[in-house]
């Protein structure tokens, strides 16, 4: 992993006085980790958006299974919180601003190619694809990963 200097001494992803951002609020939006507590709505956004998400991630994700069940749901949202807690990974839900409707998901890992500090994936549910609601959070999460978070280089696969 590449060692910028805001990261901690040991090549850690993040350094340990980093605190994770833990509620973000766009104006039509808002962003806070995924708990198992979620499930039933990601396993909403999830199922009704299969095709264009297995079209983004591919088979070398193997995610989602077109078999994908609630209970893999559950157990993926369950880790996905897990990781965040363990500092190795971090999941966000994006919902409506009243939280009521999930609207897609953001994903911030450490990078597994050289001269690049994190991977950022995000998606929206597919009946908010190219909507002004995507573009808007597109330029919102670039904005908020290069002020918030202490990266140099943050790769965005399947959007550069």
């Amino acid at each position: 992993m590449f060692k910028s200097p805001r990261k901690a001494a040991d090549g850690a992803f993040l350094p340990e006085d980093f605190v994770v951002p833990a509620l973000v609020a766009g104006p039509d939006f808002q962003i806070r980790p995924i708990t198992v507590h979620d499930v039933v709505k990601d396993y909403g956004a999830v199922i009704g958006s299969l095709d264009r998400l297995a079209g983004r991630f591919g088979p070398e994700w193997g995610w989602p299974d077109r078999e994908f069940t609630f209970e893999q749901a559950l157990i993926d949202v369950a880790w996905l919180q897990k990781q965040g807690q363990l500092r190795r990974s971090f999941s966000y839900v994006v919902t409506t601003p009243d939280g009521e409707r999930q609207l897609g998901r953001i994903h911030v890992a450490p990078s597994d190619r050289p001269g690049s500090d994190a991977v950022v994936v995000f998606w929206v549910r597919s009946d908010e694809e190219n909507s002004v609601l995507e573009k808007e959070l597109e330029g919102f999460v670039r904005g908020w990963v290069s002020t918030a978070w202490p990266f140099d280089e943050v790769r965005f696969p399947g959007r550069d």
